[in-house]
């Protein structure tokens, strides 16, 4: 079987790009509520209007009344924006070195469900950004993977079919949903196993 030419690295942000502290936002999140920070997350992610923050749907502002009224609380906008952003650590996982090699052979882009107080906060405090041109976002899209739609949107972005690309993820469902369309799927794990498996495809790092 001929060998894949790759064209384009596509990744998710969470937990591969950046780390992900969820307690460390809760903790603030359920000051004033009656729930634990743990049954606060748990609850933020099964409620109905979930999707629809994630899908770019409601607005910040809104978002922020709807929690406030559905399980109380007392921060003010700002500072719930604030608690919001603490889910991001401060430190990305993979190197700027690791990045720039990828970005000179194969053009970079971002495909992650998000939501638009996180998206101006990462775009403002991470400096890797710089390295990908191609940023896709399930708030501005209107889907969120494993939707189809949201993955050939970033083929679109980059120019490039879907065989074409290599697409990285910590969810296996959401690697899968990519091989499905075609593109080779990495479940990240860590730095080491991520080159490592650029290099099992054939990538020039």
């Amino acid at each position: 079987m001929a060998a894949r030419k790759v064209r384009a690295v596509i990744f998710d942000i969470g937990r591969v790009l950046i780390r992900l502290d969820v307690a460390r936002a809760t903790k603030y999140l359920a000051s004033g509520t009656s729930l634990s920070p743990q049954e606060l997350w748990l609850a933020i992610e099964k409620d109905p209007r979930w999707k629809d923050w994630q899908e770019g749907r409601i607005a910040a502002r809104d978002w922020h009344l709807h929690l406030k009224q559905r399980f109380g609380g007392t921060a003010t906008f700002e500072q719930f924006t604030d608690a919001w952003n603490l889910v991001l650590g401060p430190e990305p996982i993979l190197s700027n070195g690791l990045l720039e090699k990828l970005s000179k052979n194969y053009r970079l882009g971002l495909l992650s469900n998000t939501d638009p107080i996180h998206v101006a906060y990462i775009e403002s405090r991470y400096d890797f950004f710089s390295y990908f041109p191609v940023r896709i976002y399930s708030c501005a899209i209107g889907a969120a993977k494993p939707n189809p739609l949201i993955y050939r949107e970033a083929l679109r972005a980059c120019r490039v079919r879907a065989e074409e690309a290599v697409y990285v993820d910590d969810i296996p469902a959401y690697v899968e949903a990519a091989r499905r369309l075609g593109m080779a799927g990495i479940q990240f794990q860590s730095s080491e196993q991520l080159v490592l498996a650029l290099h099992d495809l054939g990538l020039q790092i």
